[in-house]
């Protein structure tokens, strides 16, 4: 698996993995996290897939030649979300492509938002995810090491910011480890 930076030209690739997300979720009768429309059928959608792609930090996972998952980082929360006590790197979005989940790309790319925040030195990561379905995805982040922090309610969505603090060596700040 290889991680290259995305733009513009993931835009439609990113919207075909949601429409395939959205169609499961709402298959497994979890239509509360994504909606149950296409996301590719939504202007506000596609304008907000192509914004996050075009202006925000979009990296995107690639197996065997193939789009497997996508992640984009932002120095800031969103307005929906109370913001840090100083700087963070916030994962705005995640997603695994519908024929590698299981397979870890997920976490591939979470080890690669550590590094992003490594490099740039950065103590504070965040991430927001729905808190439905008995808390499935908020565990997900758990075990990836994020500690929910508070929960809210934007539009009716039911939300969990999680967070996991990068602890270094004052005499060293390049040696951090979660």
């Amino acid at each position: 698996m290889k991680i290259r930076i995305g733009g513009e030209r993931d835009v439609l690739a990113l919207l075909a993995m949601c429409d395939d997300a959205v169609a499961w979720l709402t298959g497994q009768g979890l239509g509360g996290q994504w909606g149950t429309r296409p996301w590719s059928a939504d202007p506000t959608r596609v304008a907000r897939v192509r914004r996050m792609a075009t202006e925000e930090e979009l990296w995107i996972a690639e197996a065997d030649d193939q789009l497997a998952g996508a992640l984009i980082l932002t120095e800031q929360a969103p307005v929906y979300i109370p913001p840090a006590d100083g700087s963070e790197l916030y994962i705005l979005f995640l997603i695994t492509a519908r024929e590698f989940a299981g397979k870890g790309i997920g976490r591939h790319l979470l080890d690669h938002a550590d590094r992003r925040a490594h490099d740039r030195q950065v103590s504070l990561m965040r991430v927001d995810c729905w808190a439905g379905a008995d808390g499935t995805l908020v565990n997900y982040y758990r075990a990836a090491g994020f500690t929910p922090t508070v929960g809210f309610t934007h539009h009716g969505w039911a939300g969990q910011v999680l967070e996991r603090s990068l602890l270094c060596a004052p005499d060293q700040p390049r040696t951090c480890q979660w």
